[in-house]
């Protein structure tokens, strides 16, 4: 553990900084499952912008990367029509 007053501070803001996005970032990967589990189109297509701005909030928060977070929302896109079978 550091002895300076700075670094302490440091260290207690990471801590919170990090509960923050685990906490984040598991809401949004809750979310995604749910949205994935949804078997009507409309439903779907009504949950889809919703969960595309969680992930877009994650990306612009930094806790994963702006590819992953495109990857993610075009998979979810492509799984629109899957929904309807």
């Amino acid at each position: 553990m550091a002895n300076h007053k700075a670094t302490k501070k440091d260290v207690r803001q990471a801590a919170k900084r990090r509960d923050r996005n685990r906490y984040y970032g598991k809401t949004t990967r809750n979310a995604i499952r749910d949205l994935k589990e949804v078997k009507e189109t409309s439903a779907y297509t009504d949950k889809l912008p919703s969960v595309a701005s969680m992930i877009d909030k994650l990306a612009k928060r930094g806790v994963i990367h702006k590819n992953k977070a495109s990857n993610l929302k075009r998979k979810l896109a492509k799984h629109v029509p899957a929904a309807t079978a």
